[in-house]
């Protein structure tokens, strides 16, 4: 299937480097929306008998389309996986950038793929004698219950979870939802509301010298270990360590 992408909202360097080299991949459809047991988090994982589905798309503003809505309140664009953008992006990245403007540009469409893509998901799982889960922002931030609500009434067994910045999303059953911290002192008022909701809280420290034993109150729980985070308790810190260009943030996303 033939399929027209509009990059007008693209970054110029960007549209030059899919017109020269990359045109073939975006004239078609993504192959597939999600990568199973792609980080070494959800590897680990299947030790604990989950096998996990992870959606990535092109996060921020890369598409042209604003996929995670507090990134700039929360300072978490530049820690992100983004340094793409000021070189060539790599082909993973614009994968993730063609899945994202498949999403915001052929929504339905993207809603038939993404439902096959649970299917196989399911029967693998099935194969394997483990329990599926899915993630449907690993680099993104979409509120899936306004996009997609009927998705979690079609897959009612099925385990969904994320990390989001939103602290007001919609409670669905079946959707776990862990916060995301930053220190960004305008995100202060997403953070106390995260707090007052008792919602668990992800927080990325600078080293794993800098995790305490309780954080604002709550007791700390490593999060390194897996992504399995609908096991974990309501109210409580989920330290994850600092990587790839978090490592030298500043902005107060990362904790010292």
């Amino acid at each position: 299937m033939e399929l027209y992408y509009d990059l007008s909202k693209v970054s110029v360097r960007t549209q030059h480097q899919i017109h020269n080299d990359y045109r073939d991949l975006f004239s078609r459809p993504p192959d597939k929306l999600l990568g199973m047991d792609t980080n070494h988090k959800t590897i680990k994982g299947q030790k604990l008998g989950f096998l996990t589905g992870i959606l990535y798309m092109a996060p921020a503003r890369l598409s042209g389309r604003q996929l995670c809505a507090m990134s700039d309140v929360a300072g978490c664009a530049k820690a992100c996986l983004n340094t793409a953008g000021r070189g060539a992006m790599t082909i993973n990245q614009l994968s993730r950038l063609r899945k994202a403007l498949f999403f915001a540009q052929y929504p339905e469409k993207f809603k038939e793929l993404l439902r096959h893509d649970i299917d196989i998901l399911l029967r693998k799982a099935q194969r394997m004698d483990l329990i599926p889960l899915v993630r449907l922002n690993g680099t993104s931030d979409v509120r899936w219950e306004v996009f997609d609500p009927d998705l979690f009434l079609d897959y009612p067994d099925l385990q969904f979870y994320d990390y989001t910045k939103l602290p007001n999303r919609k409670s669905v059953a079946n959707y776990d939802l862990t916060f995301s911290f930053s220190g960004v002192p305008a995100f202060k008022p997403a953070v106390d509301k995260a707090i007052e909701a008792n919602m668990r809280i992800a927080t990325v420290f600078r080293d794993t010298h800098a995790i305490p034993f309780t954080w604002r109150g709550m007791k700390v729980i490593a999060g390194d270990d897996s992504d399995v985070r609908h096991l974990d308790a309501a109210g409580v810190c989920v330290a994850l360590t600092a990587k790839g260009a978090a490592r030298h943030d500043q902005s107060g996303f990362v904790v010292n």
